[in-house]
């Protein structure tokens, strides 16, 4: 395993994470002993990037990466988390708070539901209209001085929120999706990361499963979120099914499958870019984990150019309300 160091003031972590979500929520039913040999697998395999959210399933999901670790070496081990998403009994979501006290009200339940007396990189999962970023990252930057969290990151937000949070404490990785078909970070949110040192750690370079080459139209799973998303719909997913198949082709030209050759394009966006692969199974670990010996060329950088265009998937990355909460869309 290769490794990346994450932004100029972050720790060294695997070129590759493994994005912990649907293991416990969001993309239907998962098997909690397949997750945990999923999650050690990963490890033996050099993955030190773990990311979770606190809510992801409620604490199930933090839980459960406390059950993997149990007796593994956590040398050199980042835990990634996310805060803020606030849920109700029905597991819909009401809200995001980031005020500084639900900060630390947050931070203390994970810290306890991980069984770890640090978190390794702490972040707010959406900005909090209702609170200045500066107060959020401040409170964030007294529990690093209390020393109960080693390093702060953002998620999915926009250029003037990261420089407005950078200047409050050192930022060291955005995490954003970045994918084939979803570019919205090359729109001036990667010149200004890279202007301030801070990597990127890119959720769905899959896009969910839409381009890894295993969805098909007959998809039917409980509580998938992907069965209302829009680019998972109708028309919008002929079209984007269509895409597949071109980058299906190129990749029978390399030798690789589709999700190898989406998460090596990830890859190959620049060595402050780690890729998070969520899988939830040790063959998909497997299949991800073969992206790191596709080598890309030229020439296919240049095919993958031509089928995918910045603005070629059809639909939007979310449902209209929750792009609503997305700062990074915001121009």
């Amino acid at each position: 395993m290769e490794n990346r160091k994450l932004g100029s003031t972050g720790p060294i972590v695997s070129t590759i994470g493994l994005g912990c979500m649907g293991m416990s929520d969001f993309y239907g039913p998962a098997d909690r002993s397949e997750s945990i040999a999923t999650i050690h697998a990963a490890l033996d395999a050099g993955i030190t990037l773990l990311d979770t959210g606190d809510f992801y399933g409620m604490g199930h999901n933090e839980m459960l990466i406390r059950e993997a670790l149990s007796g593994r070496n956590r040398d050199n081990l980042q835990i990634s988390v996310k805060f803020g998403g606030l849920r109700d009994p029905a597991m819909g979501f009401i809200g995001i708070d980031c005020r500084p006290a639900a900060v630390k009200n947050f931070l203390a339940y994970s810290l306890q539901r991980l069984g770890v007396e640090t978190i390794d990189i702490y972040r707010p999962a959406r900005l909090d209209p209702s609170v200045p970023i500066e107060e959020t990252v401040g409170a964030i930057a007294d529990m690093v001085k209390a020393g109960y969290v080693k390093h702060i990151g953002l998620s999915e937000v926009g250029s003037d929120t990261i420089r407005r949070a950078h200047r409050v404490h050192p930022i060291i990785d955005l995490q954003i999706e970045y994918s084939l078909i979803a570019r919205g970070i090359e729109n001036g949110i990667l010149n200004t990361c890279r202007e301030l040192g801070i990597g990127i750690t890119a959720y769905g370079v899959l896009s969910r499963g839409l381009i890894s080459g295993h969805w098909s139209k007959d998809r039917s799973a409980a509580r998938d979120f992907r069965l209302v998303s829009p680019r998972f719909q109708g028309s919008n997913l002929d079209a984007n099914l269509a895409l597949v198949e071109s980058l299906r082709a190129i990749a029978g030209e390399i030798g690789a499958t589709p999700a190898q050759v989406a998460i090596a394009w990830v890859a190959a966006q620049g060595s402050d870019i780690v890729p998070l692969v969520g899988a939830r199974r040790r063959d998909r670990l497997a299949e991800a984990l073969g992206a790191l010996a596709v080598k890309l060329t030229p020439a296919h950088l240049a095919a993958l150019a031509k089928a995918f265009p910045p603005d070629a998937a059809a639909g939007t990355r979310y449902a209209a309300e929750q792009m609503a909460h997305l700062d990074s869309e915001k121009r």
